[in-house]
């Protein structure tokens, strides 16, 4: 008699990141550089990418900021996207932050790899 409404879709958990604010700045450019001003068109990058990783640094607050330079792949030699250390010092940062209130082995258990 009345059809049935369609099923809502379950709203994905964005928490925010565990190592920056969102406040217009790259957080390589601070890191590396030790500019703090803000920039336009700040990218959010997820640290741990690929087969269901996405998800995982979404959920976690695994994300920091970047401007176009330090994130696309054509941006620059320092880009994590095109510069496999860039990428590394992200990585560890962010497992060394999780690890201040969380295990190595529940790092571990969540990412699949320790990458200290």
């Amino acid at each position: 008699m009345y059809p049935k409404s369609p099923p809502k879709k379950k709203k994905r958990q964005h928490r925010d990141s565990i190592l920056q604010k969102k406040d217009g700045r790259c957080w390589l450019c601070m890191r590396l550089h030790g500019d703090y001003s803000q920039k336009a068109g700040i990218h959010k990058h997820h640290v741990f990418f690929g087969q269901g990783q996405r998800e995982i640094s979404e959920a976690n607050g695994f994300t920091v900021f970047l401007c176009w330079n330090h994130h696309i792949h054509d941006g620059g030699p320092e880009a994590v996207h095109r510069n496999h250390d860039t990428c590394l010092l992200i990585q560890q940062e962010t497992q060394r932050k999780y690890e201040q209130t969380h295990s190595r082995e529940d790092f571990i258990r969540l990412i699949g790899r320790s990458y200290l």
